[in-house]
């Protein structure tokens, strides 16, 4: 396989080691199945816990209670409390979150693409496997 340039100039040891650690801290703000998703769910605007758990699906609402909380205390979203009746909660992306627009556009070709090639490679090995 042919690594970029781009890609082995930061693999010195020392490089490398500071990298690893970066990515780390960004897989422990943003990784798992679901922050991503409650990200890109808030880009059209707030919504309410309910909201969420519907758009994304598949989500229980202990696991989304408990992303929100992460993402809130990593500064991702903020959530607003209304007082009334009833009372009413919303969830929000901060100018924080804006940070993250490259990654999402780049992790949303990546997986359109790989989409592509899985779908391909299955065209494949089925007509192969006949």
């Amino acid at each position: 396989m042919a690594v970029p340039e781009s890609m082995r100039a930061i693999h010195t040891p020392e490089q490398c080691k500071a990298h690893l650690m970066f990515i780390g801290d960004a897989l422990y703000a943003i990784g798992g199945k679901w922050k991503l998703r409650i990200i890109v769910a808030l880009l059209s605007g707030n919504k309410r816990f309910n909201e969420l758990q519907r758009l994304i699906g598949g989500i229980s609402a202990k696991v989304l209670s408990a992303e929100l909380k992460e993402l809130e205390g990593n500064g991702f979203i903020r959530r607003q409390v209304f007082t009334g009746t009833p009372v009413t909660v919303d969830y929000e992306l901060t100018e924080y979150a804006g940070t993250l627009t490259e990654v999402l556009e780049s992790l949303g070709r990546w997986g359109e693409m790989h989409r592509q090639n899985v779908k391909q490679s299955m065209k494949e090995q089925k007509g192969v496997a006949v």
